[in-house]
């Protein structure tokens, strides 16, 4: 039987562990030992990342034979394309169907300190590049990560070969420990599936169904409609299969664990399977953690209208425009955590005059609503890492003429 399940592939596995998982929330939601398992996942996730991250950009850099400036610019590019796009399709999507709720009796969500300007998010993230390097790696600061894995990178070039050669194996060594842990994804998933279905009630769809329905429908048209018009544009090629095949292996794992950072080491096994530069990836995916923020654009842009909906706040056409860069520059300083983008509505909510005991206010419902509002949200953001670092490679393939693995 091992034998066999181990014949099968990953995807069909974790979809075997996802049908086992609902099932057993449904039957047996007592049995909570279960959703242990989905925690050890999700932390084992989270703690090699930041190691594997470090470990990669510096080896890739000490070992790098260059050439990548032009396809990292590429990738940057449509990340911010990409989460701009975002934006404006929640903006089109709230004023064809414009969201109200009642906020008298919400609670504000209380403990949390959301940023007060565009200025305080840069600053903020300033600051995180220049964290001490032990502490950036503990807290998992992926931009603190990234800018000293690059200094010391670049730095240890001049090494001796033999120094180069050990950071190298050190590199695989990571990259296999990281391949056990997503072997044991389908049993992660179960765990994942059964806390949310024995937990979560049908109390958001009955309360907040309208609000959600907007942020699916949001959603789906970026990943299914103007992600692969990217893709289709940029490569002049059938997008669809790759991305399928990104949703299927990235967006559904990040769709249940909730953090992009936890992603990071499924996107860089992706980005191995789909034989892209490994100089290029393990840079681009941890920075796409951080700025590839499609569906942290499209939830604050979408909770900010409703705000405004809800307090009868007018939102001009150039007001929604200018939310919709605010709102993009706004996601890049989204943390890769759970429930990091909604922090940020109140910033956006400034824009309508709305005052922030009302803006927290809208954050609580965001967290009330974030079973399914971070989950996809993060699902969008993650895959969508590996769709636009591919897309930037797959485009240099293109210009020397090899066939795209798709």
């Amino acid at each position: 039987m091992i034998k066999k399940w181990n014949s099968l592939s990953l995807v069909i596995r974790i979809g075997i562990g996802l049908v086992i998982g609902a099932i057993l929330g449904l039957l047996v939601p007592g049995l909570t030992w279960i959703g242990v398992l989905g925690k050890l996942f999700v932390g084992a996730l989270k703690a090699i990342a930041p190691l594997l991250v470090f470990v990669l950009v510096s080896s890739s850099l000490a070992n790098a034979r260059g050439g990548n400036m032009k396809k990292f610019s590429t990738v940057i590019f449509l990340y911010l394309f990409s989460t701009l796009c975002a934006a404006i399709v929640a903006v089109l999507v709230n004023f064809i169907h414009p969201v109200s709720i009642t906020l008298t009796g919400i609670d504000a969500a209380e403990g949390y300190t959301a940023p007060g300007s565009m200025g305080e998010i840069v600053m903020n993230l300033l600051m995180s590049v220049i964290a001490n390097p032990v502490n950036a790696l503990v807290n998992a600061n992926y931009i603190g990560i990234l800018f000293w894995a690059v200094v010391f990178g670049i730095a240890l070039k001049a090494a001796r070969p033999g120094l180069r050669q050990d950071m190298e194996d050190l590199a695989e060594g990571t990259s296999k420990v990281v391949r056990w842990i997503i072997n044991c994804a389908p049993f992660g998933i179960l765990g994942l599936v059964f806390e949310a279905v024995s937990t979560s009630g049908l109390e958001i769809f009955t309360t907040y169904g309208e609000l959600v329905l907007v942020l699916v429908i949001t959603m789906l048209i970026v990943a299914l409609v103007v992600n692969p018009l990217i893709v289709g544009v940029t490569l002049r090629h059938n997008p669809y299969p790759l991305i399928f095949k990104c949703i299927r292996q990235s967006g559904v794992t990040a769709f249940f664990t909730r953090s992009s950072a936890a992603n990071i080491p499924v996107n860089m096994e992706l980005c191995k399977e789909l034989g892209l530069d490994e100089d290029m990836y393990s840079v681009s995916i941890p920075l796409g953690s951080t700025i590839n923020m499609d569906g942290a654009a499209a939830v604050i842009t979408t909770f900010a209208l409703t705000a405004a909906n809800s307090t009868g706040a007018a939102v001009s056409l150039p007001m929604a425009i200018l939310l919709s860069v605010v709102s993009t520059f706004s996601a890049c300083g989204t943390s890769g955590v759970a429930g990091g983008s909604l922090l940020l509505v109140p910033l956006a909510c400034s824009l309508f005059g709305i005052s922030n005991d009302i803006a927290m206010q809208i954050v609580g419902v965001g967290f009330i609503v974030s079973v399914i509002q971070d989950s996809l949200e993060t699902a969008l953001n993650s895959s969508g890492d590996v769709i636009f670092t591919a897309t930037a490679e797959f485009l240099e393939w293109k210009k020397e003429g090899k066939e795209l693995p798709l």
